[in-house]
């Protein structure tokens, strides 16, 4: 065998393993992280009118199999937060809790005011391990 033609050899045989190595990185991991955009939170089922705030763009990314779980743990999650923000005043906060399990942050949180009286607006990420949910919330500061 000439040089050149074991040379060929080794150059195909370590493409070859290249490709499959390729290939299995390109295969679906079975433990996929998908996420979910759940809508808004049913305005049917908001709490206590203006004053209950409004509960928008929540999204479930994690390992659930089914949209429809991931989402009713997502609501189930900003119902939690909610009744744990409400039990320090209208202008509560649950920064850096535990909600559901999952530990919750705020950000972007801002008061604006307006002519009913102003709102605190702010961005909700709650994590545990590979699962996240988020949401934005809108509390009125007005009490009727």
């Amino acid at each position: 065998m000439t040089s050149s033609h074991s040379r060929l050899i080794r150059i195909i045989a370590v493409s070859a393993c290249l490709a499959a190595l390729g290939l299995v990185g390109a295969q679906p991991s079975s433990a996929a992280t998908k996420t979910y955009g759940c809508g808004d939170y049913p305005t049917s089922k908001l709490p206590d009118g203006r004053n209950g705030g409004y509960w928008t763009n929540i999204s479930a990314r994690g390992s659930w199999t089914k949209k429809s779980s991931a989402c009713r743990s997502a609501r189930s999650l900003v119902r939690a937060y909610y009744n744990c923000r409400r039990k320090k005043g209208v202008r509560g906060s649950c920064h850096n809790r535990t909600v559901n399990g999952l530990k919750c942050r705020e950000s972007n949180r801002k008061e604006v005011s307006s002519a009913m009286g102003g709102e605190i607006r702010a961005t909700v990420t709650c994590r545990k391990g590979s699962k996240r949910i988020k949401h934005d919330y809108s509390q009125g500061l007005k009490r009727t």
